[in-house]
């Protein structure tokens, strides 16, 4: 096989795990790696404005929260359509039904909890969702929440199916805060914020010289 001289893309995507036993249950990859990345970090500040006794401290790990846009395109697949059968059949029906079932609870869940409400029970408890992880290189693996999930269908081929969409996803980190230490999506953060720790070693060193400052008064 010849090289290509290319290093290999690698994808980003949403992993669902168990949030007991950590076992994979569904990996999704991004077809097309989104162009850009919006992150935004919320300061968890201690106090109110003048509280100057509290000015430096921090109650815990900002609220961050990304969002970015994804395409998906089966164009080149109906191109070959005896090795893609599902999506000359269906179009981008499984890849869109992949990411919108992430957003709903299970039937079964529904109809368990519907049989529980007519048998009286007082109390419902709020139905639990797989741990979702969102892996954008090694260095960007976090538990998070999907907050919005927006769908265009572009395109459609002669039975109405869905060929080319753009998806945006809205998320929000999970951290020790929401999640606790001992939970497996605590753990992953806590790994993320030592990773990132480790990165800063790395960042280029600079001068006061650099600011045109020869000390700090």
């Amino acid at each position: 096989m010849a090289f290509s001289g290319s290093p290999r893309l690698l994808k980003g995507g949403l992993v669902l795990v168990d949030p007991a036993s950590g076992a994979v249950l569904r990996i999704i990859t991004l077809q097309y790696n989104a162009d850009a990345l919006q992150r935004s970090l919320q300061i968890m500040g201690v106090g109110g404005e003048g509280d100057r006794s509290e000015a430096l401290r921090l109650k815990g790990p900002p609220v961050e929260t990304i969002k970015l846009e994804a395409e998906l395109d089966a164009t080149d697949q109906l191109e070959f359509p005896g090795d893609n059968r599902d999506a000359v059949a269906l179009g981008l029906h499984p890849q869109l039904a992949a990411l919108e079932a992430m957003v709903y609870p299970g039937a079964a869940s529904l109809v368990e909890n519907d049989a529980l409400a007519r048998a009286g029970t007082i109390e419902i408890v709020p139905m639990e969702t797989a741990l979702t992880l969102f892996v954008w290189s090694a260095q960007r693996i976090l538990p998070v929440r999907l907050t919005e999930l927006g769908v265009t269908e572009e395109a459609f081929d002669p039975a109405l199916n869905p060929i080319r969409a753009k998806v945006s996803l809205g998320m929000r980190v999970l951290s020790v805060d929401d999640l606790g230490f001992a939970h497996k999506g605590g753990s992953l953060f806590m790994a993320y914020l030592r990773a990132k720790e480790q990165l800063v070693s790395k960042a280029p060193a600079a001068a006061l010289s650099n600011l045109g400052i020869g000390a700090i008064p």
